[in-house]
């Protein structure tokens, strides 16, 4: 394995980020004994997508970087959990959209169980409200699907050594919806709610506040995102991936 060195460049979205890349350098700049402790430890990973031949992909992946053992492959968000109860991983390589419950649903039970565990998004979502919603989640990496194995490779590496990861075109997606005013997490749970047929007293209920409270923030939405019925904002989060097509109305 080549010696890298890892650099750290910030960029503001609604708050600033650590991105961390890899840059090939050369051996003067990185003492020999110190890549092979970095190295040389034994990892696990558990696999989440619901696509065989993704995980496939990523098996690769991290056969080429070696002495990480693959604890578990799993297809949906439920079996995800349990495997990173079970596992305690040092990776969680996850996919953001998956049967029986959401990528993000399954980062918060991973910090709740396993908090050792270092998770990298792989997603095929490129609009700015899924990428924004992971990076509030402070999630340690995120990669499009798009990405090349090299690219994969850095990244599972950087994570493994204790670092953050951002894929350089997921940065661009974001950067672009710069000066763009952007929701809240806040106001993504409310639509999600909205769009799975909750009324303001429902919501309320979920989300422990008033229905008042609910009608303001569906009205902050409506006005941030220009539209004016709920078929609308509905067809708004379907677009922007900030919401699955199966909890539509």
């Amino acid at each position: 394995m080549g010696s890298t060195t890892q650099f750290c460049c910030r960029r503001s979205f609604q708050k600033s980020y650590s991105v961390v890349f890899s840059r090939e350098t050369c051996n003067r700049d990185l003492k020999r004994d110190e890549v092979i402790v970095a190295m040389t430890s034994a990892y696990r990973a558990v696999l989440a997508d619901d696509h065989a031949i993704v995980r496939e992909g990523v098996k690769n992946v991290l056969a080429e970087i070696g002495q990480i053992t693959i604890a578990a492959e799993v297809a949906d968000g439920l079996s995800a959990i349990s495997a990173v109860k079970q596992h305690q991983p040092d990776l969680l390589v996850l996919d953001s959209a998956m049967p029986h419950a959401k990528g993000i649903e399954v980062l918060a039970e991973a910090r709740r169980w396993s908090k050792q565990t270092s998770v990298v998004l792989l997603t095929g979502f490129t609009s700015a409200g899924v990428l924004a919603s992971w990076l509030d989640a402070e999630v340690e990496g995120i990669l499009l699907k798009s990405c090349c194995p090299t690219e994969m490779k850095t990244c599972f590496e950087t994570l493994l050594q204790g670092g953050r990861y951002f894929a350089r075109d997921a940065l661009t997606i974001l950067e672009e919806t710069t000066g763009k005013t952007a929701l809240t997490s806040r106001e993504r749970e409310v639509l999600s709610l909205i769009a799975m047929g909750y009324q303001n007293s429902g919501i309320g209920e979920r989300l422990s506040i008033s229905p008042r409270t609910v009608e303001k923030h569906r009205a902050s939405l409506m006005e941030k995102v220009g539209v004016s019925s709920l078929a609308e904002l509905i067809a708004y989060a379907l677009r922007e991936g900030l919401i699955a097509e199966q909890t539509q109305l």
